[in-house]
């Protein structure tokens, strides 16, 4: 598992992806659900090392690379 000490260090995440942590929010919420459904969770945002679009994951499951 990782946390905020390793921002802009190389993680991977629970499929085998690598990039750059960028950012763990923890009170992040889907902008995509309804405003009545949304729920806070905590979320790593990572980025491709050589750029392309950056996606998230549950930081329980992201480790150091």
């Amino acid at each position: 598992m990782i946390d905020r000490t390793d921002i802009g260090h190389r993680v991977q995440d629970a499929y085998g992806r690598t990039g750059i942590l960028r950012d763990i929010d923890p009170t992040w919420e889907d902008p995509s659900d309804p405003p009545g459904s949304r729920r806070r969770q905590v979320v790593a945002f990572i980025a491709p090392e050589h750029g392309g679009r950056e996606w998230h994951a549950d930081p329980t499951t992201v480790t150091r690379a």
